[in-house]
């Protein structure tokens, strides 16, 4: 059973992996070191080039913590929350469990990485309310599914090579999604996750005697403090009528700008999540509970991502991205590139856990190699998208707000998705190389 082999990983993990703020202490020294000893700067160049880069993510810090606040806000509704655990009634035994947690992560993520990463964590308390199942993997399980994301509707590195005027314009022209996101190879491969995620993922369920059970009562959301209407303010903050004007003004807003031709981004997903979370909320006081509730989980973000800026400013500014990239695809052909590529995706990944951020790393790197060797641009572009998904499973930059919301660390959930990890490691290359 796969579950016997995923117990030494899970092991491993929990014994050797440290929390995601070390992890992050220990990238940067590592990263100083290969500056230093492969690309021949001196110490005080890379310092001041991580220096220089560490407030260089503030912007996309924000919009991240704004995923998580307002899709917690959204997700804690009353819509959605019945929505959710209706759902999750569905669910009787600690198998189903698992494979529904990892099918409504998949569509989730493959609508919106953000969305996808809020939705799975809170279905996944949701499930272990109503079955004792092992916290650890049904967690591991909806974080599983953001695997998808880059291959889905939300995909940067195929929406921006859509965009006319996007940076590698003059190399590769304009390449529709058609060609990516929607092309045979992508769809089979979006198809084949579909089953074995939730395969593998059910497979590794331990024994209840080895399963570790949280107890319900400890996953209930803090309840809401009884109204009161003593003051002229307590009546503004339970007006219905207050929060549903300026919550319908926004999404009317949202509406013309869809029909504007607008598309999708960040700051539309968090204005849309918000506008929805006010709405559905009815009364500032019940959007300010949730605001409250949502908060808590936020600390990592904060904290950790101004280092994982500093790291990318390294690795861009030193070269050393391009030169991990080019040792990677210095044996390819046209033929293995792709998989070269996933594969290079998948080791900058770690250390420029951006899907934006990593394709102006790597496209001056791919696109030149992919030109010279004749390889199919579409094919190589899809390859670099999926390895950046690929090494989330093990990179805990993006299971911050999973973890914030389930209550976990890190350690809890890496060794399931280790195995995750090279099963669909395999996967992804065999499709790239022979599909």
């Amino acid at each position: 059973m796969l579950s016997r082999a995923s117990k030494p990983f899970v092991k491993l993990v929990e014994r050797y992996l440290p929390d995601p703020y070390i992890f992050v202490l220990l990238l940067t020294l590592v990263t100083f070191a290969f500056s230093s000893f492969i690309q021949n700067q001196s110490i005080l160049t890379t310092v001041q080039q991580w220096g220089d880069g560490f407030w260089g993510l503030l912007t996309f810090s924000m919009q991240m913590l704004l995923v998580l606040v307002t899709g917690f806000m959204l997700a804690c509704t009353p819509l959605v929350k019945t929505m959710l655990e209706r759902l999750a009634s569905v669910a009787k035994s600690p198998g189903s469990a698992i494979v529904l947690v990892t099918l409504v992560s998949l569509i989730a993520s493959w609508i919106n990485w953000g969305f996808g990463l809020v939705v799975g964590a809170l279905f996944a308390k949701a499930l272990a309310r109503n079955v004792s199942v092992d916290y650890r993997l049904l967690v591991a399980s909806a974080y599983s599914g953001f695997i998808v994301w880059h291959g889905g509707l939300a995909g940067s590195v195929p929406l921006t090579i859509a965009t006319p005027g996007h940076f590698s314009e003059a190399q590769i022209g304009v390449i529709s999604t058609s060609e990516t996101i929607f092309s045979s190879f992508n769809l089979l491969l979006l198809a084949i996750m579909f089953v074995i995620i939730p395969l593998v993922n059910r497979l590794m369920l331990p024994p209840e005697s080895e399963s570790i059970i949280v107890d319900s009562a400890k996953l209930q959301d803090d309840a809401l403090p009884p109204a009161t209407n003593e003051r002229p303010a307590d009546k503004l903050e339970n007006s219905k009528v207050l929060g549903l004007l300026v919550g319908f003004a926004g999404l009317a807003y949202l509406t013309n700008y869809f029909i504007d031709g607008g598309g999708l981004n960040l700051n539309v997903v968090n204005t849309l999540f918000l506008f929805l979370a006010i709405v559905l909320h009815g009364s500032p006081r019940n959007v300010l509970h949730s605001l409250q509730q949502a908060v808590q989980g936020g600390s990592g973000i904060v904290i950790q991502f101004p280092f994982y800026a500093g790291i990318m400013a390294v690795m861009v500014q030193s070269g050393l991205a391009q030169t991990m990239s080019q040792w990677l695809i210095s044996f390819a052909s046209a033929e293995s590139l792709p998989v070269w590529s996933f594969i290079s995706a998948g080791v900058v990944n770690i250390f420029v856990p951006s899907g934006g951020g990593q394709w102006a790393v790597q496209a001056p790197v791919i696109l030149p190699a992919a030109a010279e060797l004749g390889a199919e641009i579409n094919r190589v572009v899809m390859a670099v998208a999926w390895g950046d998904a690929w090494t989330n499973l093990i990179q805990p930059f993006w299971a911050l707000p999973v973890l914030a919301i389930a209550g976990l660390k890190a350690k809890d959930i890496m060794g399931f998705c280790l195995v995750q990890l090279i099963v669909t490691g395999v996967i992804i290359s065999l499709v790239l190389r022979f599909v």
